[in-house]
């Protein structure tokens, strides 16, 4: 569904990412992984075409993404950090965002599973980070959309939260779309991914199954697993 070749992308002197090449063709959770600066949202937002590189290509569904912009309607996007206008309330923007749309949504089986009937006629300058997050997973699920791409989506939820958004994220794998997700939360990732893409100083150090990363580093779990190959740094 998604082919990358060649993709090279500076910011100033700073190169981010280094001639990657990456294939995620199978229907699943993709976690993609890798310390601050190693390059996973630049790559994020270049899929998304909020970066535009500096050479290579993208194509989604066999089709180039360059001066495209269409394809987008088949993305949903979680910001890591979503700037809401806080003089709204939480029902004026998830209205809003529904009247852009003109799709269907499941906006109310979304609140009432995270709980937000009680902050609706609030206004968003006043939730917590924890809620203003469910509202955020809400802005992104509510839409039957092929891809959806999660940056950071656990950021300030409480457990009870937690385990209904890893349950949101199987059921939309159930329905056979792609979810690329990002995390600094290793158990959270072993729960949910497929496969893992490692990213570090913008070149793919390893991409394959959690069994497989497991097995190639002789570790028990995700996190001593990806510790052992920043530790060794041997590009795949």
């Amino acid at each position: 569904m998604i082919e990358i070749t060649g993709l090279h992308k500076k910011f100033g002197k700073n190169e981010v990412l280094r001639g990657i090449d990456l294939d995620i063709q199978s229907k699943g959770i993709v976690a993609i992984l890798g310390p601050n600066g190693s390059g996973k949202t630049t790559l994020i937002k270049s899929i998304l075409g909020m970066v535009i590189p500096n050479r290579g290509n993208i194509s989604i569904s066999g089709n180039s993404i360059k001066n495209q912009w269409a394809y987008r309607k088949e993305i949903e996007y979680l910001p890591q950090i979503a700037n809401f206008p806080g003089n709204l309330k939480v029902k004026e923007l998830i209205h809003m965002i529904k009247d852009l749309h003109q799709k269907p949504t499941n906006d109310e089986q979304l609140i009432d599973l995270f709980g937000l009937q009680p902050f609706l006629n609030k206004k968003l300058s006043t939730l917590s980070g924890g809620t203003k997050q469910k509202v955020n997973i809400v802005l992104t699920f509510m839409f039957d959309k092929p891809m959806i791409i999660l940056d950071e989506p656990t950021t300030g939820l409480d457990p009870k939260a937690l385990i209904h958004l890893k349950e949101l994220i199987q059921y939309e794998k159930t329905n056979g779309k792609t979810i690329l997700v990002t995390s600094h939360i290793m158990n959270f990732v072993e729960e949910v991914a497929d496969e893992i893409i490692y990213l570090l100083e913008g070149k793919i150090y390893f991409k394959g199954s959690v069994d497989a990363l497991k097995k190639q580093t002789k570790q028990k779990n995700v996190e001593h697993a990806i510790a052992t190959i920043t530790q060794n740094s041997t590009h795949v």
